[in-house]
C-alpha cells in the first residue's frame, strides 16, 4: 500500500451509500460483542455527507468503490481518528496502516501533538492492533448509563 493512494477529502467523492455499505460490513463483526451497540447502527449515507463536512475523509478506493477509510478531527491537541474500517476482503494488507500514517501525516501538518482513538473494551483484537502501531491506553469511558468502562481511549504521540 502506497500513502499516495490515500485521498482526503476527495472532492469527487459522493458515493455515501457506498462508504456505509464498507463501515456496515467491516462492523459487523462487533455485532453480538459489545455493549452498548455501534452507534454506525443509527447512521445513514446523509448523515456519512454531513461528517464529511465536519470532518476529514481518508479513503482508498479501488475502481472508484471505497475499500478502506477513516474520519479524523481535531480535539484539543490531537487528532481523532474514527471510523477506520477495511473491507474485509483487503484486511492484512496495510490499509489501516496506511490511513493511520497519512492521518498522521496531516496531524503534524495541523501542528498537532498526537493521533487519538477509542476502542471498544470488548474487541480485545483492536488492542492489539493499536498497541502494534504505536498507541498507548491512556483511558477508559463509558457511555450514558453504564458503570463500568465500556471503550478505551488510545493515543500515539507524533
Amino acid at each position: 500500500m502506497i500513502v499516495s493512494e490515500i485521498e482526503i477529502n476527495p472532492p469527487d467523492f459522493n458515493d455515501w451509500p457506498a462508504l456505509l455499505a464498507l463501515l456496515q460490513v467491516a462492523f459487523s463483526k462487533m455485532e453480538g460483542r459489545i455493549n452498548p451497540p455501534s452507534s454506525l447502527n443509527s447512521l445513514s449515507a446523509d448523515d456519512l455527507a454531513a461528517k464529511s463536512r465536519r470532518e476529514d475523509l481518508f479513503v482508498i478506493r479501488q475502481n472508484g468503490d471505497p475499500v478502506a477509510c477513516l474520519f479524523a478531527v481535531p480535539q484539543g491537541d490531537a487528532y481523532y481518528l474514527g471510523k477506520i474500517a477495511t473491507a474485509p476482503q483487503h484486511l492484512r494488507k496495510g490499509m489501516a496502516r496506511a490511513l493511520i500514517g497519512a492521518a498522521a501525516s496531516r496531524a503534524r501538518t495541523l501542528g498537532l501533538a498526537a493521533l487519538e482513538l477509542q476502542t471498544r473494551v470488548e474487541l480485545v483484537e483492536n488492542h492489539a492492533t493499536f498497541a502494534a502501531l504505536g498507541f498507548v491506553q491512556t483511558g477508559s469511558t463509558a457511555h450514558p448509563g453504564f458503570d463500568r468502562p465500556t471503550s478505551l481511549t488510545y493515543r500515539r504521540a507524533l
